[in-house]
């Protein structure tokens, strides 16, 4: 089982370890996912020994700072304008409540994205308690404007291991709360419930997970017969695959390493282990600003795709001497070790797209002959004895989430998916669903896609009743087979 790694206050307890000076570093909101620098070091003292309340006297949260709550709100404003699908399902379903009386513990990202799902699905009707699936995706004015709109939201950036996991535990295990729903990513929330309030989990109606971890997690219980309700896997849905996986990443790739490193692209070499959804947006942006792109691969026909598409497949430790920056993309464990690191050149810039933080053997690095450095937030140097280093993004965490930010017309597709998976789930008559895992049927897939057409002034064409009636299909869809592959 994956759980967040040693957080950064083991690193700056060791000898090894130096920070620069304020003047040194940059402004920390240079490098953060958000406007008001949510990654800022300097308030030593942690939020769980703060008691705040936001302006009506709300004291169920625990986050960064409430008084930062005005600037979260604008934040949150900004997303909804670039998020047409999520929000014209609030505006179709507001009335019906379709998840009245849901009460669902959340456990994603915290962004101003992952608000305005939070705040829809709380129009829809369902009470809600947040906590964050990553300790530095957080950003905190967001955080903050959620617990003073009155929001159970336990996160703020920067959280220990042993934050991480009791603020999950505040929002599954509360008083007069009985969750009956989950919203995962990486199935952290699943995994508490399940080992520490098994007879909680029982009353859960139904588990929406929406990351290739938290999926794989879901299907090893199904397959040990330890999943006793059912879930929907929107990971692997075609609305999130294709769209969150390829062109969110291929956008967020290079957003990340400009605002880390300032680096120029043409002519870097760079190697991207793993070429699924994700590495084929990384690659295709990175090979679009002129690098020269090698890509690692398991699968003999991603591999193939990855050369047809004009990439060099190669083993890492061909190329790992030469190459400028690694990526990894693969959601596996130890993609890339200490015996390849050791290799690198001076200056190698090393990162994680994979949702895991265990692609990088990053705990390798913590030895006594290494000095770490703190460049930036967000962004270390390793260095050898030697005097050779590398840079290191993010400790290994998902970089785009952990130093840029998202497309937000991405995550509105993903969102508009999360949200109609959850009210799927609630509403199923008993026994539709059994304890298993379910991909969302592919008629909801196709109205996620039509919400946000309208935005591209887009006009679908209709079938005629011959039409139809030749293919075999119904006017109004589902237009493709559930194994045809977009």
């Amino acid at each position: 089982m994956h759980f967040e790694s040693k957080s950064a206050a083991a690193l700056k307890k060791s000898s090894r370890y130096r920070s620069r000076s304020l003047s040194a570093s940059s402004n920390d909101s240079y490098s953060s996912a958000s406007y008001t620098g949510s990654s800022s070091d300097e308030d030593d003292v942690s939020p769980r020994e703060k008691l705040q309340k936001s302006s009506s006297g709300f004291s169920d949260f625990c986050v960064k700072n409430i008084s930062q709550h005005a600037f979260g709100r604008r934040e949150i404003e900004i997303a909804e304008q670039e998020m047409p699908g999520i929000m014209a399902l609030r505006r179709r379903a507001g009335d019906d409540k379709p998840l009245k009386s849901a009460k669902i513990v959340g456990c994603t990202h915290i962004n101003a994205q992952t608000a305005v799902l939070v705040e829809t699905l709380v129009e829809l009707g369902a009470q809600v308690r947040w906590a964050a699936c990553n300790i530095y995706s957080t950003q905190n004015e967001v955080a903050a404007a959620l617990a003073e709109a009155g929001y159970p939201v336990f996160a703020w950036r920067g959280e220990t291991e042993e934050d991480f996991w009791w603020c999950i535990d505040k929002c599954v295990n509360a008083e007069g709360w009985q969750p009956n729903m989950i919203l995962d990513d990486g199935g952290d929330a699943t995994h508490l419930m399940l080992k520490k309030y098994p007879a909680m989990f029982k009353m859960i109606k139904g588990i929406v997970e929406e990351s290739v971890t938290g999926v794989h997690r879901l299907y090893q219980l199904s397959k040990a017969g330890k999943l006793s309700v059912p879930a929907m896997n929107v990971n692997d849905s075609v609305t999130k695959t294709k769209f969150d996986n390829l062109y969110s990443c291929r956008e967020s790739i290079i957003d990340s390493l400009k605002r880390t490193t300032d680096m120029m692209f043409g002519g870097k070499q760079v190697v991207l282990c793993g070429y699924g959804e994700v590495g084929k947006g990384c690659c295709q942006a990175l090979k679009g600003l002129g690098c020269v792109v090698y890509v690692t691969e398991i699968d003999p026909i991603c591999a193939i795709q990855a050369c047809m598409d004009g990439f060099r497949v190669v083993k890492l430790n061909e190329v790992v001497r030469n190459v400028d920056i690694v990526v990894t993309a693969t959601g596996n464990k130890n993609v890339v070790t200490r015996e390849h690191m050791d290799k690198m050149k001076s200056g190698c810039v090393i990162c994680n797209m994979g949702h895991s933080n265990t692609e990088i053997d990053v705990n390798s690095l913590r030895t006594p002959d290494l000095t770490w450095e703190k460049v930036r937030s967000q962004v270390d140097h390793v260095i050898w004895p030697d005097g050779k280093r590398i840079v290191l993004l993010a400790e290994g965490r998902l970089v785009n989430l952990s130093c840029s930010s998202l497309p937000s017309f991405v995550v509105s597709i993903t969102a508009a998916t999360q949200a109609l998976a959850l009210i799927e789930l609630f509403n199923a008559p008993h026994g539709r669903y059994k304890s298993d895992v379910y991909l969302l049927p592919k008629k909801m897939d196709e109205y996620v896609a039509s919400l946000h057409l309208p935005t591209f002034d887009a006009h679908l064409t209709e079938l005629s009743d011959e039409q139809a009636k030749y293919m075999g299909l119904n006017k109004a869809g589902p237009f493709k087979p559930n194994y045809y592959r977009y």
